[in-house]
């Protein structure tokens, strides 16, 4: 694996959006790259649906 994260993208990521499974797969396609979960995810509610959020770290950094 490389040391750094392809494409140009961040050593460190913070996903957040509309709990569903949109979500889940963007979560799941950054650990198909290589990144690890930093963290608990955090869940909130904006009044209208849940919102949440993942940290996720590029291994080694």
């Amino acid at each position: 694996m490389s040391s750094k994260p392809p494409d140009g993208l961040p050593v460190y990521r913070l996903l957040t959006g509309k709990d569903d499974a949109s979500f889940c797969r963007r979560v799941s396609e950054a650990i198909e790259l290589g990144y690890v979960l930093y963290g608990s995810p955090s869940l909130t509610f904006n009044g209208e649906y849940v919102v949440a959020g993942q940290a996720l770290v590029w291994p080694g950094s």
